[in-house]
């Protein structure tokens, strides 16, 4: 009897231990928000560059003087281009020399020059964008030539070969309303042409 009495005093006194020897529950760390990574491709599309181009271009014919036709044209471009993170802004002059002409050589264009403005999407090495601005055109039809001012829009890809080195692609159209100054006589070109360009 005694011994059971002393073994129940020793449970009673031992019990609060085993108690407080009781593992804690772990808490649950709390996981913070993933930030957004901030993209940067190292390149910059900053800056002046010169270049040249060569292409192909048709032009269509109405009024006066009814046809189409297409023909090469090449010639040499400048500009300026400002980087602003994913946009990329800038503004180019071309000039070529053309010979684009109509299937019953009735018409021609001998010269095509362009000051357009651009606006592009920073793709690191790749830059894609569209184009628009002034056109000019030394047109000929039916023997005679004039001097004319239409306008352009396009759209074209530039890759950077190295930091200075660019090469592209472009597309472009162009539109000459009323040549000779008669009503109803338009001619509109489509142009494809090849660049590499020297950034400075």
């Amino acid at each position: 009897m005694k011994i059971l009495s002393t073994a129940a005093a020793i449970v009673l006194v031992s019990a609060p231990a085993f108690a407080g020897s009781l593992s804690q529950p772990v808490e649950e760390p709390v996981l913070a928000a993933p930030v957004a990574p901030v993209l940067n491709f190292g390149t910059d599309w900053s800056g002046a560059y010169v270049g040249a181009q060569v292409g192909y271009g048709n032009m269509n014919s109405d009024g006066a003087v009814n046809d189409s036709g297409d023909g090469a044209l090449g010639g040499v471009h400048a500009g300026y281009q400002y980087d602003m993170g994913s946009l990329v802004l800038g503004g180019e002059l071309d000039y070529n020399a053309a010979d684009i002409k109509l299937d019953n050589n009735n018409g021609s264009i001998d010269k095509l020059a362009r000051l357009r403005g651009k606006v592009g999407y920073d793709l690191g090495r790749t830059m894609v964008y569209g184009t628009a601005g002034a056109a000019y055109g030394e047109i000929n039809l039916a023997g005679t030539s004039f001097d004319e001012n239409g306008y352009t829009v396009g759209a074209g890809v530039d890759y950077m070969l190295t930091d200075n080195v660019i090469l592209g692609g472009e597309l472009n159209y162009q539109k000459f309303t009323d040549v000779g100054g008669t009503a109803g006589n338009d001619v509109d070109a489509t142009t494809v042409q090849a660049k590499v360009s020297y950034k400075f």
